[in-house]
C-alpha cells in the first residue's frame, strides 16, 4: 500500500463524517446558504436591482427574484463578460464556462473564486466517501483517466478565460493527483473527438489504469477503441487493476449490460451530477439509492413540482417543504452569481435525511403529444429492464411521437441502435410497450383506449447516433442525445444518419 492510499483513508473518514452531519442538518444549511448569498451579493448590480437589502425570508426571496433561464439572465451576463465589476457577484468572474444550450445556443456561465471549490471538492468528496465506506483506496495508486474537454482555454476581450467546464477544472487538479492522471496535456487538447479518443487509447494501452471517468457513451467508444487496438476480449485483460468507474451526464443503467461485456465484469461505480451551473449532487454510498444533494456548497436550491411548472405563478419551495417521490424542476441560486436560475433538470427525492435525489430528466425533454406525460426516467427504466430480461445490449436510443402517420393511429417511435439486433424484434418491441404501460398510467390508457397504437421500434444502423452528433458539431465531451423529445426534430435527423 502506498503513502497515498494510506493517508487517504483517515482523511476520507473525516470528510464522510462531516458530510453526514451536513446531511442531518440540510434544511438549516440551506437557510444559512440563502442568507449568506444575499448578504454577499447585496451591493452588486443585480442585488441593488432586486432589493437584496430587504430580503429576510424565503418568501422575500421569491418575491424579489423571478425564475430566469439563460436568455433572461443574459443582459447581466454580458455585462459581467466585459470590464464591469460587481454585476452578479462581487468582483469579476474567474472564468466563463462555454456550453451549448438546447434552446439558448452558446451559453457563458460564470465561475467565481467562491464557486470554484464547489466543482473541485464535490468530485473529491465522492471518491473519499467511497473510500470511507468500502475501505478501498487502491485505485489512487494506479493511473486515472478523465475523458473531458480540452484544458486549453481562450480569453474574452475583457481578458477573462473561458472554455468547457471539464477543461477549466482540469487546470485545478491537485498536484498529488497530477502524476497519475492521464491523458497527457497535449492529447487532452486535441479538438476532434474521434482523433482524441484514438490518441487516448494509444497513450493508455500499456498503462496501469485503475480509475476511468466520463460520460458512458464516450467511455464506451474509448473501450471499443482499446479492444480493437489490443485484440483482447475485454478491458480487464488490458487493465487488470481497473476497479472503479466514475460517470455522470446520463443514466448508466441502459449501458450497464454493455459495460459488463466490455469490461469483463461488473465493477463498482460512482455517479456524479455536475453541471456548468454548479456541482449539484454525487453518490456518497454504495448501499443506498440516490445522490447526496450538495446543500452546503454555495448553492441554494428551490423546487417546483413538474405538474405545476407551466402554471402562471408556480409555487417555489425550499428544502424545508420537499417530499419524497415527487418530480420537481430544479431551480438554483449560487455564489457564481446565478439567481432563481432554471437549469432545466427534473429530480425526485428518494430520502430527506440525508437529502438524496435521482435525476429524472429534463423539463424540456419529455413526450406528451397526446397527454401521456412521459419522462426520461420512465423510458430509461423501461429499456433497462427489458434489456436485462432478454439479455439484449443497446448502444443508444431516442423516443419521439409520430403524430401524423401515413396510415393508422399515431404512436411513439423508439429509434434504437443495438449492439446486436435481437433475434425476435417483435417480442422485444412488445416487451417495451408492456413495460412502458406499467410505468405510465396515461400511456396505458391511451393505448387501451385506441388513441395510440403500441409503440413502433425502428432499428438504426451502427454509428447512427455518433453520425448525428458529428453532423451537429456535438460529438464528444459532455454532449449527449436526449433520450426523448416532444417533437420529431432529432428523430428525423437520426433517420437521415
Amino acid at each position: 500500500m502506498s503513502w497515498k492510499s494510506s493517508l487517504s483513508k483517515p482523511f476520507a473518514k473525516l470528510v464522510a463524517s462531516r458530510l453526514r452531519k451536513i446531511g442531518d442538518r440540510a434544511v438549516y444549511c440551506q437557510e444559512r446558504t440563502m442568507r449568506v448569498l444575499i448578504r454577499q451579493a447585496k451591493e452588486t448590480a443585480f442585488g441593488r436591482d432586486h432589493k437584496f437589502r430587504h430580503i429576510d425570508s424565503h418568501k422575500d426571496f421569491t418575491d424579489a427574484i423571478p425564475i430566469r433561464d439563460y436568455e433572461a439572465l443574459a443582459p447581466y451576463i454580458e455585462r459581467a463578460k466585459g470590464h464591469e465589476q460587481n454585476v452578479l457577484w462581487p468582483g469579476r468572474p474567474l472564468y466563463f464556462c462555454k456550453t451549448s444550450g438546447t434552446t439558448s445556443g452558446t451559453k457563458y456561465i460564470p465561475l467565481t473564486h467562491h464557486s470554484l471549490p464547489n466543482h473541485i471538492n464535490s468530485a473529491r468528496n465522492a471518491l473519499l466517501s467511497y473510500i470511507a465506506e468500502t475501505g478501498r483506496a487502491d485505485f489512487v495508486d494506479g493511473k486515472m483517466i478523465f475523458l473531458q474537454g480540452s484544458p486549453k482555454l481562450e480569453k474574452l476581450e475583457s481578458g477573462i478565460p473561458f472554455g468547457r467546464l471539464s477543461g477549466i477544472v482540469a487546470n485545478h487538479i491537485p498536484k498529488y493527483l497530477q502524476k497519475n492522471r492521464m491523458p497527457s496535456f497535449e492529447t487532452n487538447c486535441i479538438s476532434d473527438w474521434e482523433t482524441k479518443v484514438n490518441a487516448i487509447a494509444q497513450e493508455t494501452l500499456r498503462e496501469d489504469m485503475s480509475l476511468i471517468s466520463g460520460i458512458p457513451s464516450w467511455v464506451q467508444m474509448y473501450f471499443e477503441m482499446l479492444l480493437k487496438k489490443s485484440g483482447e476480449k475485454n478491458i480487464k485483460k488490458i487493465f487488470p487493476n481497473f476497479n472503479l468507474f466514475v460517470y455522470g451526464g446520463v443514466n448508466y443503467e441502459p449501458y450497464r449490460n454493455k459495460f459488463i461485456q466490455l469490461i469483463g465484469e461488473d465493477i463498482p461505480s460512482i455517479e456524479l451530477y455536475p453541471a456548468s451551473e454548479g456541482f449539484i449532487a454525487f453518490q456518497d454510498t454504495q448501499e443506498s439509492d440516490g445522490l447526496l444533494l450538495n446543500v452546503s456548497s454555495g448553492i441554494f436550491f428551490e423546487f417546483i413540482r413538474v405538474d405545476e411548472f407551466y402554471n402562471e405563478n408556480p409555487k417555489r419551495i425550499s428544502m424545508a417543504d420537499v417530499k419524497v417521490g415527487i418530480n420537481y424542476v430544479l431551480i438554483l441560486s449560487n455564489n457564481a452569481g446565478l439567481w432563481g436560475y432554471n437549469i432545466g433538470d427534473t429530480v425526485r427525492f428518494v430520502s430527506l435525511e440525508p437529502p438524496r435525489i435521482k435525476v429524472t430528466g429534463r423539463i424540456a425533454h419529455f413526450t406528451s403529444a397526446f397527454g401521456e406525460h412521459v419522462i426520461a426516467e420512465e423510458v430509461e427504466r423501461t429499456m433497462s429492464e427489458v434489456c436485462q430480461q432478454q439479455n439484449v445490449r443497446v448502444s443508444e436510443f431516442h423516443v419521439a411521437p409520430q403524430i401524423n402517420p401515413q396510415e393508422g393511429l399515431p404512436y411513439h417511435e423508439w429509434l434504437v441502435e443495438f449492439d446486436e439486433v435481437p433475434n425476435n424484434i417483435n417480442e422485444f418491441s412488445e416487451a417495451l410497450d408492456h413495460k412502458m404501460a406499467e410505468q405510465n398510467v396515461y400511456y396505458n390508457d391511451l393505448v387501451k383506449g385506441h388513441v395510440l397504437k403500441p409503440l413502433v421500434l425502428t432499428v438504426l444502423v451502427r454509428g447512427a447516433f455518433n453520425n448525428y452528433m458529428k453532423s451537429v458539431g456535438k460529438l464528444g465531451g459532455q454532449n449527449k442525445v436526449p433520450r426523448l423529445a416532444n417533437d420529431r426534430k432529432i428523430a428525423e435527423e437520426l433517420l437521415k444518419s
